[in-house]
Protein backbone atom coordinates (compact mmCIF):
# COMPACT_ATOMS: atom_id res chain seq x y z
CA UNK A 1 0.00 0.00 0.00
CA UNK A 2 1.59 3.56 -0.57
CA UNK A 3 0.15 6.60 0.68
CA UNK A 4 0.10 10.23 -0.46
CA UNK A 5 -1.07 13.39 1.33
CA UNK A 6 -1.48 16.47 0.04
CA UNK A 7 -1.91 19.97 1.89
CA UNK A 8 -4.52 22.30 1.36
CA UNK A 9 -5.57 25.49 3.25
CA UNK A 10 -7.42 24.54 6.21
CA UNK A 11 -7.31 20.49 4.89
CA UNK A 12 -5.33 17.48 4.60
CA UNK A 13 -6.00 15.09 1.41
CA UNK A 14 -5.01 11.76 1.60
CA UNK A 15 -4.77 9.52 -1.51
CA UNK A 16 -4.95 5.96 -0.71
CA UNK A 17 -3.32 3.39 -3.72
CA UNK A 18 -3.74 -0.34 -3.17
CA UNK A 19 -1.53 -2.83 -4.89
CA UNK A 20 -3.94 -6.14 -4.97
CA UNK A 21 -2.08 -9.19 -3.44
CA UNK A 22 -2.57 -11.76 -5.89
CA UNK A 23 -3.94 -15.26 -4.12
CA UNK A 24 -4.26 -18.38 -6.19
CA UNK A 25 -7.01 -19.62 -7.81
CA UNK A 26 -8.89 -21.88 -4.71
CA UNK A 27 -9.78 -25.16 -5.76
CA UNK A 28 -13.68 -24.24 -5.32
CA UNK A 29 -13.40 -21.65 -7.77
CA UNK A 30 -11.33 -22.94 -10.30
CA UNK A 31 -14.09 -26.27 -10.32
CA UNK A 32 -17.14 -23.98 -11.03
CA UNK A 33 -14.97 -22.31 -13.72
CA UNK A 34 -14.25 -25.41 -15.36
CA UNK A 35 -18.23 -26.42 -15.24
CA UNK A 36 -19.19 -22.80 -16.54
CA UNK A 37 -17.32 -24.01 -20.09
CA UNK A 38 -19.67 -26.78 -20.16
CA UNK A 39 -23.03 -26.58 -22.61
CA UNK A 40 -25.90 -25.43 -20.69
CA UNK A 41 -29.31 -27.03 -20.46
CA UNK A 42 -30.93 -25.85 -24.09
CA UNK A 43 -34.83 -24.38 -23.35
CA UNK A 44 -35.33 -25.28 -27.14
CA UNK A 45 -39.02 -27.63 -27.76
CA UNK A 46 -39.12 -28.97 -30.94
CA UNK A 47 -43.00 -28.68 -30.80
CA UNK A 48 -45.58 -25.99 -29.89
CA UNK A 49 -48.06 -28.66 -29.10
CA UNK A 50 -45.57 -29.96 -26.42
CA UNK A 51 -44.53 -26.54 -25.23
CA UNK A 52 -47.88 -25.73 -24.54
CA UNK A 53 -49.26 -28.59 -22.83
CA UNK A 54 -48.88 -27.07 -19.19
CA UNK A 55 -51.21 -24.53 -19.60
CA UNK A 56 -54.44 -24.92 -17.85
CA UNK A 57 -58.41 -23.89 -18.06
CA UNK A 58 -58.42 -20.58 -16.54
CA UNK A 59 -54.82 -19.33 -16.91
CA UNK A 60 -54.03 -16.13 -17.03
CA UNK A 61 -52.63 -15.95 -20.72
CA UNK A 62 -50.25 -12.84 -21.55
CA UNK A 63 -50.01 -12.61 -25.36
CA UNK A 64 -47.37 -10.54 -26.79
CA UNK A 65 -48.24 -7.96 -30.19
CA UNK A 66 -49.07 -5.07 -31.12
CA UNK A 67 -51.70 -4.93 -34.20
CA UNK A 68 -49.90 -8.06 -35.81
CA UNK A 69 -46.33 -7.11 -35.29
CA UNK A 70 -44.95 -9.53 -33.04
CA UNK A 71 -48.23 -11.57 -32.42
CA UNK A 72 -47.40 -15.22 -31.30
CA UNK A 73 -49.69 -17.18 -33.99
CA UNK A 74 -47.39 -20.39 -33.82
CA UNK A 75 -47.91 -21.28 -30.03
CA UNK A 76 -51.35 -19.73 -30.16
CA UNK A 77 -52.58 -22.33 -32.57
CA UNK A 78 -51.18 -25.08 -30.59
CA UNK A 79 -53.08 -23.76 -27.84
CA UNK A 80 -56.39 -23.70 -29.96
CA UNK A 81 -55.82 -27.87 -30.72
CA UNK A 82 -56.05 -28.42 -26.59
CA UNK A 83 -59.92 -28.69 -26.74
CA UNK A 84 -59.45 -29.15 -22.59
CA UNK A 85 -58.57 -25.09 -22.40
CA UNK A 86 -61.18 -22.79 -21.92
CA UNK A 87 -62.33 -20.20 -19.61
CA UNK A 88 -59.23 -18.17 -20.44
CA UNK A 89 -58.47 -14.89 -19.25
CA UNK A 90 -56.33 -13.39 -22.47
CA UNK A 91 -54.35 -10.24 -21.68
CA UNK A 92 -53.13 -8.34 -24.73
CA UNK A 93 -53.17 -4.96 -26.09
CA UNK A 94 -55.69 -5.92 -28.68
CA UNK A 95 -57.95 -8.55 -29.54
CA UNK A 96 -56.71 -10.06 -32.46
CA UNK A 97 -57.77 -10.20 -36.25
CA UNK A 98 -59.30 -12.54 -37.72
CA UNK A 99 -57.43 -15.95 -37.47
CA UNK A 100 -54.55 -13.98 -36.05
CA UNK A 101 -53.42 -13.07 -32.10
CA UNK A 102 -56.61 -13.50 -29.87
CA UNK A 103 -59.00 -14.06 -32.78
CA UNK A 104 -57.64 -17.56 -32.76
CA UNK A 105 -58.65 -18.34 -29.23
CA UNK A 106 -62.07 -16.00 -29.91
CA UNK A 107 -62.66 -18.04 -32.63
CA UNK A 108 -62.48 -21.28 -30.61
CA UNK A 109 -64.41 -19.83 -27.54
CA UNK A 110 -61.53 -20.52 -25.33
CA UNK A 111 -61.51 -16.74 -23.59
CA UNK A 112 -64.00 -16.21 -20.57
CA UNK A 113 -62.80 -12.57 -20.50
CA UNK A 114 -59.86 -9.58 -22.17
CA UNK A 115 -57.79 -7.36 -20.30
CA UNK A 116 -57.07 -5.32 -23.26
CA UNK A 117 -56.30 -1.30 -24.25
CA UNK A 118 -57.56 -1.49 -27.66
CA UNK A 119 -59.73 -4.46 -28.56
CA UNK A 120 -62.88 -2.52 -30.97
CA UNK A 121 -60.48 -3.48 -33.70
CA UNK A 122 -61.39 -6.89 -33.73
CA UNK A 123 -65.35 -6.95 -34.42
CA UNK A 124 -66.18 -10.63 -33.46
CA UNK A 125 -65.22 -9.62 -30.13
CA UNK A 126 -66.71 -5.91 -30.13
CA UNK A 127 -69.98 -7.86 -30.58
CA UNK A 128 -69.63 -10.51 -28.26
CA UNK A 129 -68.54 -7.66 -25.20
CA UNK A 130 -71.87 -5.45 -26.26
CA UNK A 131 -74.00 -8.80 -26.22
CA UNK A 132 -73.05 -10.01 -22.73
CA UNK A 133 -71.28 -12.94 -24.10
CA UNK A 134 -67.78 -12.24 -22.59
CA UNK A 135 -66.02 -9.93 -20.00
CA UNK A 136 -63.89 -7.10 -21.12
CA UNK A 137 -61.56 -5.15 -18.57
CA UNK A 138 -60.77 -1.74 -20.49
CA UNK A 139 -57.35 -0.21 -19.85
CA UNK A 140 -55.41 2.33 -20.89
CA UNK A 141 -52.27 1.16 -22.95
CA UNK A 142 -49.56 2.68 -20.89
CA UNK A 143 -51.25 1.37 -17.83
CA UNK A 144 -51.68 -1.80 -18.72
CA UNK A 145 -47.92 -2.39 -19.66
CA UNK A 146 -47.02 -0.94 -16.51
CA UNK A 147 -48.88 -3.45 -14.50
CA UNK A 148 -47.18 -6.47 -16.10
CA UNK A 149 -44.04 -4.92 -15.85
CA UNK A 150 -44.62 -4.14 -12.19
CA UNK A 151 -45.95 -7.48 -10.83
CA UNK A 152 -42.60 -8.82 -12.76
CA UNK A 153 -40.68 -6.16 -10.75
CA UNK A 154 -42.63 -7.36 -7.55
CA UNK A 155 -44.34 -4.26 -6.94
CA UNK A 156 -47.97 -5.16 -6.04
CA UNK A 157 -49.30 -1.71 -7.17
CA UNK A 158 -48.45 1.82 -8.34
CA UNK A 159 -49.81 5.54 -8.84
CA UNK A 160 -50.31 6.78 -11.97
CA UNK A 161 -52.24 10.15 -13.59
CA UNK A 162 -53.51 8.43 -16.27
CA UNK A 163 -57.65 7.64 -15.99
CA UNK A 164 -57.74 10.10 -13.07
CA UNK A 165 -61.69 11.90 -13.10
CA UNK A 166 -62.32 9.49 -15.70
CA UNK A 167 -64.55 6.38 -16.19
CA UNK A 168 -61.65 4.37 -15.13
CA UNK A 169 -61.14 5.80 -11.42
CA UNK A 170 -64.80 5.74 -11.60
CA UNK A 171 -65.14 2.31 -12.73
CA UNK A 172 -68.10 3.27 -15.12
CA UNK A 173 -66.91 0.98 -17.76
CA UNK A 174 -68.52 -2.65 -17.55
CA UNK A 175 -66.75 -5.77 -16.90
CA UNK A 176 -69.47 -7.66 -18.38
CA UNK A 177 -72.91 -7.09 -19.52
CA UNK A 178 -76.39 -9.51 -18.44
CA UNK A 179 -77.14 -11.85 -21.15
CA UNK A 180 -78.71 -10.00 -24.20
CA UNK A 181 -76.25 -6.84 -24.10
CA UNK A 182 -76.49 -3.26 -22.99
CA UNK A 183 -80.43 -3.03 -22.91
CA UNK A 184 -80.47 -5.90 -19.84
CA UNK A 185 -78.04 -4.06 -18.10
CA UNK A 186 -74.37 -4.77 -15.85
CA UNK A 187 -73.69 -8.59 -14.56
CA UNK A 188 -70.07 -7.40 -13.68
CA UNK A 189 -69.67 -3.71 -13.13
CA UNK A 190 -65.68 -2.08 -13.49
CA UNK A 191 -63.42 -1.47 -10.41
CA UNK A 192 -63.30 1.89 -8.64
CA UNK A 193 -59.98 2.95 -7.90
CA UNK A 194 -58.67 4.11 -4.96
CA UNK A 195 -57.56 8.10 -5.39
CA UNK A 196 -54.67 10.12 -3.65
CA UNK A 197 -52.93 13.75 -4.37
CA UNK A 198 -49.14 14.03 -5.14
CA UNK A 199 -47.53 17.62 -5.04
CA UNK A 200 -51.52 19.05 -5.90
CA UNK A 201 -52.10 16.74 -8.59
CA UNK A 202 -54.52 13.34 -8.87
CA UNK A 203 -53.05 9.86 -9.27
CA UNK A 204 -55.00 6.76 -8.91
CA UNK A 205 -53.89 3.67 -7.94
CA UNK A 206 -53.43 0.11 -10.22
CA UNK A 207 -52.91 -3.30 -8.99
CA UNK A 208 -50.52 -5.38 -10.75
CA UNK A 209 -51.45 -7.95 -13.11
CA UNK A 210 -49.97 -11.56 -12.64
CA UNK A 211 -49.72 -13.79 -15.83
CA UNK A 212 -49.90 -17.64 -15.56
CA UNK A 213 -48.29 -18.28 -18.86
CA UNK A 214 -46.41 -15.54 -21.25
CA UNK A 215 -46.45 -16.11 -25.57
CA UNK A 216 -44.21 -13.88 -26.90
CA UNK A 217 -42.55 -13.51 -30.47
CA UNK A 218 -38.65 -12.69 -30.70
CA UNK A 219 -36.34 -12.31 -34.01
CA UNK A 220 -33.08 -13.98 -32.47
CA UNK A 221 -33.41 -16.38 -29.38
CA UNK A 222 -30.14 -18.63 -28.18
CA UNK A 223 -30.53 -21.98 -26.73
CA UNK A 224 -30.73 -20.43 -23.32
CA UNK A 225 -33.42 -17.76 -23.56
CA UNK A 226 -31.98 -14.58 -24.22
CA UNK A 227 -33.71 -13.00 -26.80
CA UNK A 228 -33.38 -10.39 -29.27
CA UNK A 229 -36.47 -8.07 -31.07
CA UNK A 230 -37.08 -6.81 -34.32
CA UNK A 231 -38.23 -2.70 -34.50
CA UNK A 232 -41.71 -2.74 -33.41
CA UNK A 233 -41.86 -6.71 -32.11
CA UNK A 234 -41.19 -5.94 -28.54
CA UNK A 235 -44.07 -3.70 -27.62
CA UNK A 236 -45.67 -5.87 -24.67
CA UNK A 237 -43.15 -8.50 -25.16
CA UNK A 238 -40.46 -7.59 -22.89
CA UNK A 239 -42.44 -7.21 -20.02
CA UNK A 240 -44.81 -9.42 -20.58
CA UNK A 241 -42.12 -12.19 -20.62
CA UNK A 242 -40.34 -11.02 -17.18
CA UNK A 243 -43.57 -11.66 -15.77
CA UNK A 244 -45.36 -14.97 -15.78
CA UNK A 245 -44.57 -18.03 -14.59
CA UNK A 246 -44.28 -19.77 -17.49
CA UNK A 247 -42.37 -17.76 -20.35
CA UNK A 248 -42.68 -19.54 -23.77
CA UNK A 249 -41.17 -17.65 -26.94
CA UNK A 250 -41.81 -18.55 -30.59
CA UNK A 251 -38.24 -17.06 -32.57
CA UNK A 252 -38.04 -16.24 -36.04
CA UNK A 253 -33.90 -17.63 -35.40
CA UNK A 254 -33.31 -20.22 -32.52
CA UNK A 255 -29.13 -19.40 -32.31
CA UNK A 256 -26.28 -20.90 -30.57
CA UNK A 257 -25.00 -19.49 -27.11
CA UNK A 258 -22.83 -16.86 -27.72
CA UNK A 259 -23.69 -15.77 -31.25
CA UNK A 260 -25.63 -12.72 -29.79
CA UNK A 261 -23.29 -9.57 -28.55
CA UNK A 262 -24.83 -9.47 -25.05
CA UNK A 263 -25.05 -5.83 -25.65
CA UNK A 264 -28.19 -6.55 -27.52
CA UNK A 265 -30.13 -8.63 -25.41
CA UNK A 266 -34.04 -7.27 -24.84
CA UNK A 267 -34.87 -10.22 -22.55
CA UNK A 268 -32.51 -12.16 -20.59
CA UNK A 269 -32.84 -16.00 -20.45
CA UNK A 270 -33.41 -15.69 -16.73
CA UNK A 271 -36.85 -15.03 -17.71
CA UNK A 272 -37.27 -17.60 -20.56
CA UNK A 273 -39.19 -21.14 -19.70
CA UNK A 274 -39.07 -22.67 -23.20
CA UNK A 275 -38.22 -21.70 -26.89
CA UNK A 276 -40.03 -22.91 -30.14
CA UNK A 277 -39.66 -22.26 -33.63
CA UNK A 278 -41.98 -19.66 -35.02
CA UNK A 279 -43.45 -21.48 -38.06
CA UNK A 280 -46.51 -18.93 -38.74
CA UNK A 281 -45.72 -16.16 -41.30
CA UNK A 282 -45.76 -13.09 -40.38
CA UNK A 283 -48.92 -11.08 -41.31
CA UNK A 284 -49.64 -7.05 -41.81
CA UNK A 285 -52.77 -5.97 -40.34
CA UNK A 286 -53.06 -2.54 -42.53
CA UNK A 287 -50.59 -2.39 -45.71
CA UNK A 288 -50.35 1.43 -46.21
CA UNK A 289 -47.87 2.31 -48.77
CA UNK A 290 -46.74 5.76 -50.23
CA UNK A 291 -48.62 7.46 -53.02
CA UNK A 292 -46.70 7.55 -56.43
CA UNK A 293 -46.78 10.60 -58.13
CA UNK A 294 -49.64 10.65 -59.95
CA UNK A 295 -51.84 10.04 -56.75
CA UNK A 296 -50.38 12.08 -55.19
CA UNK A 297 -51.44 15.09 -57.42
CA UNK A 298 -54.87 14.25 -57.32
CA UNK A 299 -54.78 13.25 -54.11
CA UNK A 300 -54.31 17.30 -53.63
CA UNK A 301 -56.65 18.15 -55.57
CA UNK A 302 -59.28 16.09 -53.13
CA UNK A 303 -57.32 17.48 -50.11
CA UNK A 304 -58.06 21.01 -51.40
CA UNK A 305 -61.93 20.25 -50.88
CA UNK A 306 -61.73 17.95 -48.06
CA UNK A 307 -62.07 19.91 -44.25
CA UNK A 308 -59.80 17.54 -43.18
CA UNK A 309 -57.17 18.26 -44.68
CA UNK A 310 -57.83 21.94 -43.93
CA UNK A 311 -58.07 21.03 -40.15
CA UNK A 312 -54.30 19.31 -40.41
CA UNK A 313 -53.03 21.83 -42.10
CA UNK A 314 -53.40 24.56 -39.29
CA UNK A 315 -52.44 22.44 -36.61
CA UNK A 316 -49.37 22.10 -38.23
CA UNK A 317 -48.71 25.23 -38.29
CA UNK A 318 -48.42 24.67 -33.63
CA UNK A 319 -45.53 22.21 -34.18
CA UNK A 320 -41.49 23.84 -34.20
CA UNK A 321 -38.67 22.52 -35.60
CA UNK A 322 -37.09 20.05 -33.13
CA UNK A 323 -40.42 19.05 -31.43
CA UNK A 324 -41.40 15.75 -30.11
CA UNK A 325 -44.71 14.75 -31.20
CA UNK A 326 -47.09 12.21 -30.84
CA UNK A 327 -50.12 12.45 -34.08
CA UNK A 328 -53.15 10.02 -32.61
CA UNK A 329 -54.33 7.75 -34.82
CA UNK A 330 -56.87 9.12 -38.11
CA UNK A 331 -57.02 12.67 -39.09
CA UNK A 332 -54.05 13.84 -36.84
CA UNK A 333 -51.24 11.12 -39.24
CA UNK A 334 -52.14 13.99 -42.20
CA UNK A 335 -50.36 16.74 -39.98
CA UNK A 336 -47.02 15.92 -41.37
CA UNK A 337 -47.19 16.28 -44.83
CA UNK A 338 -48.62 20.01 -44.35
CA UNK A 339 -45.70 20.95 -41.96
CA UNK A 340 -43.70 24.39 -43.30
CA UNK A 341 -40.51 23.92 -45.22
CA UNK A 342 -37.73 23.56 -42.71
CA UNK A 343 -39.76 22.26 -40.01
CA UNK A 344 -38.06 18.52 -39.06
CA UNK A 345 -39.48 16.86 -36.33
CA UNK A 346 -39.40 13.79 -33.98
CA UNK A 347 -42.78 11.86 -34.60
CA UNK A 348 -43.56 9.43 -31.43
CA UNK A 349 -45.66 5.94 -31.69
CA UNK A 350 -46.56 4.53 -28.76
CA UNK A 351 -45.45 1.20 -29.86
CA UNK A 352 -42.67 1.89 -29.61
CA UNK A 353 -40.57 4.05 -32.37
CA UNK A 354 -39.06 7.66 -31.82
CA UNK A 355 -38.16 8.77 -35.21
CA UNK A 356 -41.12 7.69 -37.30
CA UNK A 357 -40.95 8.27 -41.08
CA UNK A 358 -43.31 8.27 -44.46
CA UNK A 359 -45.45 4.88 -45.56
CA UNK A 360 -43.33 2.68 -47.59
CA UNK A 361 -42.77 1.97 -50.96
CA UNK A 362 -43.57 -1.53 -51.98
CA UNK A 363 -39.88 -2.60 -51.85
CA UNK A 364 -39.53 -0.98 -48.01
CA UNK A 365 -42.33 -3.26 -46.84
CA UNK A 366 -41.54 -4.38 -43.56
CA UNK A 367 -44.24 -6.24 -41.28
CA UNK A 368 -42.14 -5.29 -38.05
CA UNK A 369 -42.83 -1.62 -38.83
CA UNK A 370 -45.92 -0.40 -37.71
CA UNK A 371 -47.24 2.68 -36.30
CA UNK A 372 -50.15 2.99 -33.38
CA UNK A 373 -52.57 2.64 -36.22
CA UNK A 374 -51.39 -0.36 -37.47
CA UNK A 375 -49.70 1.15 -40.70
CA UNK A 376 -46.82 0.08 -42.45
CA UNK A 377 -44.43 2.93 -41.79
CA UNK A 378 -40.31 3.88 -42.56
CA UNK A 379 -37.60 4.60 -39.92
CA UNK A 380 -35.65 7.87 -40.41
CA UNK A 381 -31.81 8.24 -39.88
CA UNK A 382 -31.44 8.79 -35.97
CA UNK A 383 -34.67 6.70 -35.26
CA UNK A 384 -34.70 4.77 -32.41
CA UNK A 385 -36.63 2.08 -31.26
CA UNK A 386 -38.05 0.38 -27.26
CA UNK A 387 -40.89 -1.52 -25.53
CA UNK A 388 -43.93 -0.28 -24.85
CA UNK A 389 -43.18 0.40 -20.86
CA UNK A 390 -40.17 2.61 -21.81
CA UNK A 391 -42.42 4.11 -24.70
CA UNK A 392 -44.85 5.27 -21.89
CA UNK A 393 -42.73 6.54 -19.33
CA UNK A 394 -41.76 9.35 -22.75
CA UNK A 395 -45.61 10.14 -22.44
CA UNK A 396 -46.57 10.07 -18.98
CA UNK A 397 -43.29 11.85 -17.83
CA UNK A 398 -43.75 14.78 -20.30
CA UNK A 399 -41.19 14.44 -22.43
CA UNK A 400 -43.33 14.56 -25.48
CA UNK A 401 -43.77 18.90 -26.79
CA UNK A 402 -47.04 17.83 -28.47
CA UNK A 403 -49.76 15.38 -28.98
CA UNK A 404 -52.13 15.97 -31.38
CA UNK A 405 -55.46 13.74 -30.97
CA UNK A 406 -58.87 12.97 -32.55
CA UNK A 407 -61.75 13.68 -30.26
CA UNK A 408 -65.74 12.79 -30.61
CA UNK A 409 -66.23 15.62 -27.86
CA UNK A 410 -64.45 18.54 -26.14
CA UNK A 411 -65.52 20.62 -23.31
CA UNK A 412 -64.70 24.22 -22.52
CA UNK A 413 -62.36 23.27 -19.21
CA UNK A 414 -60.76 21.23 -22.19
CA UNK A 415 -62.11 17.97 -20.85
CA UNK A 416 -61.81 15.38 -23.89
CA UNK A 417 -63.99 12.28 -24.85
CA UNK A 418 -62.55 10.17 -27.40
CA UNK A 419 -62.73 6.00 -26.88
CA UNK A 420 -66.39 5.02 -26.74
CA UNK A 421 -69.78 5.61 -26.96
CA UNK A 422 -71.52 3.00 -23.94
CA UNK A 423 -73.40 0.16 -25.43
CA UNK A 424 -72.71 0.89 -28.97
CA UNK A 425 -69.32 1.64 -29.55
CA UNK A 426 -66.05 0.06 -27.73
CA UNK A 427 -63.05 0.76 -30.07
CA UNK A 428 -60.93 1.07 -26.76
CA UNK A 429 -58.57 3.66 -25.08
CA UNK A 430 -55.90 2.98 -26.64
CA UNK A 431 -52.53 5.62 -25.70
CA UNK A 432 -55.11 8.43 -25.38
CA UNK A 433 -55.62 8.71 -21.60
CA UNK A 434 -51.99 8.67 -21.33
CA UNK A 435 -51.10 11.26 -23.84
CA UNK A 436 -53.15 13.36 -22.24
CA UNK A 437 -51.99 12.79 -18.53
CA UNK A 438 -49.98 15.75 -18.04
CA UNK A 439 -51.23 18.72 -20.31
CA UNK A 440 -48.94 20.86 -17.99
CA UNK A 441 -45.89 19.42 -19.77
CA UNK A 442 -47.31 18.21 -23.32
CA UNK A 443 -49.50 20.46 -25.10
CA UNK A 444 -52.61 18.72 -25.85
CA UNK A 445 -54.21 20.11 -29.60
CA UNK A 446 -57.64 18.17 -30.66
CA UNK A 447 -58.33 18.34 -33.91
CA UNK A 448 -62.47 17.30 -35.15
CA UNK A 449 -65.03 18.36 -36.97
CA UNK A 450 -66.83 21.26 -35.44
CA UNK A 451 -70.18 18.72 -35.31
CA UNK A 452 -71.06 14.75 -35.55
CA UNK A 453 -72.79 12.97 -38.36
CA UNK A 454 -76.05 14.16 -37.01
CA UNK A 455 -75.53 18.22 -36.72
CA UNK A 456 -75.01 18.00 -32.99
CA UNK A 457 -72.03 20.17 -31.48
CA UNK A 458 -69.00 18.63 -30.25
CA UNK A 459 -68.11 21.69 -28.29
CA UNK A 460 -69.86 21.49 -25.47
CA UNK A 461 -69.80 22.98 -21.99
CA UNK A 462 -69.63 19.35 -20.65
CA UNK A 463 -69.08 16.06 -22.57
CA UNK A 464 -71.59 13.65 -22.15
CA UNK A 465 -69.43 10.56 -23.39
CA UNK A 466 -66.84 8.95 -21.16
CA UNK A 467 -63.98 11.09 -20.49
CA UNK A 468 -60.54 10.40 -22.01
CA UNK A 469 -58.89 12.73 -19.43
CA UNK A 470 -59.98 15.89 -17.50
CA UNK A 471 -58.88 19.31 -18.42
CA UNK A 472 -56.37 18.23 -20.68
CA UNK A 473 -56.43 19.74 -23.93
CA UNK A 474 -55.18 23.35 -24.67
CA UNK A 475 -56.39 23.92 -28.33
CA UNK A 476 -58.93 22.75 -30.41
CA UNK A 477 -58.86 22.56 -34.38
CA UNK A 478 -61.78 22.69 -36.42
CA UNK A 479 -62.42 23.37 -39.60
CA UNK A 480 -64.54 26.40 -38.69
CA UNK A 481 -62.40 27.89 -36.22
CA UNK A 482 -59.11 27.69 -33.86
CA UNK A 483 -59.94 27.81 -29.65
CA UNK A 484 -57.97 28.18 -27.16
CA UNK A 485 -59.01 26.32 -23.61
CA UNK A 486 -57.81 28.58 -20.47
CA UNK A 487 -57.97 24.80 -18.57
CA UNK A 488 -57.70 26.59 -14.96
CA UNK A 489 -60.56 28.74 -15.45
CA UNK A 490 -62.43 26.26 -17.80
CA UNK A 491 -63.21 29.11 -20.87
CA UNK A 492 -62.29 28.73 -24.05
CA UNK A 493 -61.20 31.80 -26.35
CA UNK A 494 -61.64 32.32 -30.54
CA UNK A 495 -57.95 33.15 -31.81
CA UNK A 496 -59.17 32.78 -35.76
CA UNK A 497 -61.98 31.63 -38.04
CA UNK A 498 -61.07 29.25 -40.60
CA UNK A 499 -61.00 30.45 -44.44
CA UNK A 500 -65.09 30.61 -45.39
CA UNK A 501 -66.54 30.31 -41.60
CA UNK A 502 -68.45 33.11 -40.14
CA UNK A 503 -68.26 34.16 -36.04
CA UNK A 504 -72.79 33.89 -36.28
CA UNK A 505 -71.86 29.91 -37.79
CA UNK A 506 -69.34 29.19 -35.51
CA UNK A 507 -71.53 30.43 -32.62
CA UNK A 508 -74.42 28.69 -33.72
CA UNK A 509 -72.25 25.26 -33.84
CA UNK A 510 -70.62 25.45 -30.27
CA UNK A 511 -72.34 24.35 -27.53
CA UNK A 512 -71.33 27.06 -24.49
CA UNK A 513 -70.07 30.15 -24.39
CA UNK A 514 -66.52 31.59 -25.67
CA UNK A 515 -64.79 34.88 -26.03
CA UNK A 516 -62.85 36.56 -28.70
CA UNK A 517 -59.34 36.95 -27.86
CA UNK A 518 -57.95 40.39 -28.12
CA UNK A 519 -56.03 40.15 -31.65
CA UNK A 520 -59.46 38.40 -32.86
CA UNK A 521 -61.54 41.26 -31.53
CA UNK A 522 -59.30 44.22 -33.46
CA UNK A 523 -59.48 41.77 -36.65
CA UNK A 524 -63.39 42.05 -36.50
CA UNK A 525 -63.15 46.00 -36.07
Amino acid sequence: MMMLAIRRPGRVLISVAFRPKLSPISAGWARLCSLNTQAPKSKVWTSADEAVKDVRPGDTLLCGGFGLAGVPDTLLGALVKREDISRLTAVSNNAGAGDSGLGKLLNSKQIDKIIASYPGGNKTFEALYLEGRISLELCPQGTLVERLRAHGAGIPAFYTPTGASTAVEDGAIPVRYNEGGFANGVMIPGVKKESREFNGRKYIMETAIPGDVAFIRAWKVDEVGNCVFRYTQNNFGTAMAKNAKLTIVEADQIVPIGSLSPNAIHVPGIYVDRIVLATEPKRIEKVTLAKGDSKEAAGANVAASDHRYRIARRAAKEIRDGYYVNLGIGMPTLVPEHLPPGVRVWLQSENGILGMGPYPTEEQLDPDIINAGKETVTLLPGASIFDSSESFAMIRGGHIDVAILGAMQVSQAGDIANFMIPGKLVKGIGGAMDLVSNPDKTKVIAVMEHCAKDGSPKILKQCNLPLTGARAVSQIITELAVFNVDRENGELELTELQEGATLEEVKAKTSCEFRLSPGFARAMH
